[in-house]
């Protein structure tokens, strides 16, 4: 990328870091989330069928993941109401690199993910959970968590220009969820029926979580999953990247 198209998605990324001033509650609403589904599955719902030792040391590193796959709305329908209320004809106008406003829109994301984890691992440490490892199993876990979360919104930013209007947004979110509750986030694949078990096995967040669960060395994780944990999402950015950078180049003229 040239110096004057990373200029452009900087200047994008302001744009975006701007609204949050002004619409914070949709930014609290994003952090408090996943703090309000850590505690209900872990107090409320509660689990833990197959897992060896402490349920919260396994359901942590799972809602971290979890938590980067869900809350891509507030993104995706920005995307959308910039191409229906005619904001990127006027940005057309300007000298402006192609894909800007999808980059700008992306690391604004990214930037709340962080936010995100670093309030659910604070909340998870006041409930007694200590992520071992130390802070280079830390700082490796939070990478390729958001390196799944990067992979996710390009996936999620791509149908959003297919689908083309906001009110169609929900239906691609609801895609998310399969991803989301079809892995091992919540419970082990070996407490599941074979054929189930199988699914989540493949899938690329069961890889993120199993990966994090083992540089926080929790008791009965597999080893051996960071590179499918990296694989996966770098696989994904490579399809569809490219793909939505193309589709709003189209849907923008």
């Amino acid at each position: 990328m040239t110096a004057h198209a990373l200029a452009d998605s900087w200047t994008m990324t302001r744009r975006e870091l701007a609204r949050w001033g002004r619409q914070p509650v949709q930014l609290v609403v994003n952090l408090v989330f996943p703090v309000m589904l850590l505690l209900m599955f872990g107090y409320l719902i509660g689990g833990g069928r197959g897992v060896s030792g402490e349920y919260r040391d396994y359901l942590i590193p799972g809602m971290l993941a979890l938590t980067m796959a869900f809350g891509l709305e507030g993104t995706l329908l920005a995307v959308t109401q910039d191409l229906n209320k005619g904001v990127i004809d006027r940005f057309r106008s300007m000298p402006m690199a192609n894909g800007a406003v999808l980059v700008g829109r992306s690391a604004a994301d990214m930037l709340q993910s962080a936010m995100a984890l670093v309030v659910l691992i604070g909340v998870g440490v006041a409930l007694g959970w200590r992520p071992g490892g130390g802070p280079e199993a830390l700082l490796a876990a939070v990478g390729l968590l958001l390196l799944f979360r990067f992979a996710m919104l390009w996936i999620g930013i791509h149908l959003a220009l297919v689908a083309g209007k906001p009110e169609l947004v929900q239906a691609v979110q609801i895609l998310v969820w399969p991803v989301g509750f079809l892995s091992n986030a919540l419970a082990t694949p070996g407490s599941m029926p074979g054929w189930l078990g199988a699914v989540v096995e493949w899938n690329p967040m069961s890889h993120t979580a199993t990966a994090v669960r083992d540089l926080f060395t929790v008791p009965g994780t597999e080893s051996g999953h960071a590179w499918p944990a990296i694989i996966w999402p770098l696989a994904l950015l490579t399809v569809f990247f490219p793909l939505a950078v193309r589709r709003f180049g189209r849907l923008s003229r």
